[in-house]
């Protein structure tokens, strides 16, 4: 890992100062989300994400095919207990997370568990590049968590369900949702945020125990999640009343080490405004439609 490290310091220079990987996206989401921070700040702290990115990239090597007893150093997890707990209750639990340096290493978390009753999963979305997202997926995979493509999680967990065990899944919320799956907007970082529901929903289904994984770097190389309890069972909760305590959650992991988030992501590309006008047209289309078939008949 020293020599990856190394390797990630050398490349950190061509991709920040040469390459300018992203660079205006970066300092765009940095300025918004950070309007009370002096330039200098924000100057420093992107910095700092860049030497965390590249160091990702590098530890995703060395994550790949890393042994038990390396990773059981590397990643550690607080609160798993009371997470047990609630699955000795009879409740499945959804485990919230954000797009957090290094969020590869959590899927670590079936060396910590072993249990008969409970499928381990994470929920991902497929990559391009087939040979890639195989190696992503085996990488994932290599500690008895089950990645779950997102387009068939609700279809894996029932079937769960029928198979009378229970789930201990990871969802990393914090994705931009598709124009077709907005149904709600709330404030994150200053700005009108379309946000997914869909993990909610899937708790609340199920009367799943929420938690929320604050995630820290203890030092390079080397991290650390918590497991919150948000509610012991989530069909309790309001609707929304999940995804709002979990932005809440996340955005306060974020303040207190902003160098771990993933500012590359173009995180508020959807505006109200284009989800407003998109539905207009929509509405038009329909309505052509409408109109040309009541001629037709």
């Amino acid at each position: 890992m020293c020599v990856l490290h190394f390797l990630s310091s050398v490349i950190y220079y061509p991709i920040y100062y040469i390459v300018r990987y992203r660079r205006k996206v970066v300092r765009d989401n940095l300025l918004k989300s950070f309007p009370e921070k002096e330039l200098k700040e924000i100057k420093r702290i992107e910095r700092r994400f860049y030497r965390s990115l590249c160091d990702y990239f590098m530890e995703m090597i060395k994550y790949y095919g890393m042994s038990e007893k390396e990773i059981r150093k590397r990643m550690v997890f607080e609160g798993l207990d009371k997470a047990e707990e609630m699955l000795d209750k009879g409740h499945s639990v959804v485990l919230y997370m954000g797009h957090l340096f290094n969020w590869e290493f959590v899927t670590s978390i079936g060396v910590h568990m072993h249990r008969e009753d409970t499928v381990l999963g994470d929920i991902y979305h497929p990559l391009e590049n087939k040979r890639f997202d195989a190696l992503t997926k085996r990488m994932r995979e290599q500690y008895d968590v089950e990645s779950i493509t997102m387009a068939n999680t609700l279809r894996r967990i029932m079937q769960i369900g029928k198979d009378k065990k229970k789930y201990f899944i990871g969802f990393i919320a914090d994705q931009v949702p598709t124009w077709e799956s907005i149904n709600y907007w709330l404030d994150f970082f200053h700005r009108d945020t379309p946000v997914f529901t869909g993990t909610e929903k899937i708790a609340r289904r199920t009367s799943a125990s929420i938690f929320y994984g604050r995630m820290e770097r203890v030092k390079r190389g080397y991290y650390k999640m918590t497991l919150e309890p948000v509610t012991q069972d989530a069909s309790e909760m309001a609707e929304f009343e999940p995804t709002d305590i979990y932005y809440k959650l996340l955005a306060d992991n974020i303040r207190t080490s902003p160098e771990l988030w993933l500012w590359t992501h173009k995180r508020w590309k959807r505006t109200r405004e284009g989800y407003a006008a998109r539905e207009k047209r929509r509405e038009e289309d329909r309505k052509r439609l409408r109109e040309k078939a009541e001629n037709n008949v």
